[in-house]
């Protein structure tokens, strides 16, 4: 078993016994482990915390898995999520993997399946970048705008009364934190959480 401590996995199913049985089967594996019976509490927890895996319920009445997996990849467009959906509803899991689920796992969830399913996923993420994923401060999304508005660093220091070198910082971590290469990927990554709108012919030339 993979040492995955240090991890939070976010749990989302409107039944509380199936997050109950869930988080039981995924405290064991070390992680933190938070579970939400509606999918609009857990897409606040996102927007202010942590999450390194989001496991959700496909058929759920508030938000369904699907709409949960877009607009979750619009606050954290790194995090892979692992859909669960019931037994012989496959062509809806594909259709969750082209929106972007990192796997899919059949109902009844079976212990020895689910777990080794969640440990490839965490292990996948053990030896990328640690910030990557992880939520921009208020600084962060200030600053990130102002380089989407074309800002240079020593423009965008003398707008915040910083010094260009704390700019270049905090550059540093957007980029690792939306996994970012380079500008054509940050404004791509912006697109994806919907902090900004290009014109269909820019956008096309972007990308």
């Amino acid at each position: 078993m993979n040492d995955q401590s240090g991890q939070h996995i976010f749990f989302v199913d409107d039944e509380p016994s199936v997050c109950r049985a869930a988080a039981k089967t995924l405290g064991q594996l070390g992680s933190k482990v938070s579970c939400f019976t509606r999918a609009l509490v857990c897409l606040d927890h996102l927007r202010s915390g942590t999450c390194d895996l989001l496991i959700t319920d496909l058929k759920m009445p508030e938000m369904d898995g699907i709409e949960l997996l877009i607009e979750a990849k619009r606050i954290c467009p790194w995090l892979p999520v692992l859909v669960v959906t019931g037994y012989g509803d496959i062509p809806t899991a594909v259709k969750a993997l082209k929106a972007g689920a990192a796997d899919f796992i059949e109902k009844p969830l079976e212990r020895e399946s689910f777990v080794s399913a969640v440990e490839s996923l965490l292990s996948q993420l053990a030896g990328s970048d640690p910030l990557v994923g992880k939520s921009l401060t208020k600084t962060e999304m200030k600053i990130l705008r102002l380089i989407l508005d074309g800002r240079s660093n020593k423009e965008i220091a003398q707008f915040l009364h910083r010094a260009p070198r704390t700019i270049e910082d905090h550059r540093h971590n957007i980029m690792r934190k939306l996994g970012a290469h380079n500008s054509i990927d940050l404004v791509k990554q912006a697109v994806a959480m919907g902090l900004v709108e290009l014109p269909p012919r820019r956008y096309l030339r972007l990308l």
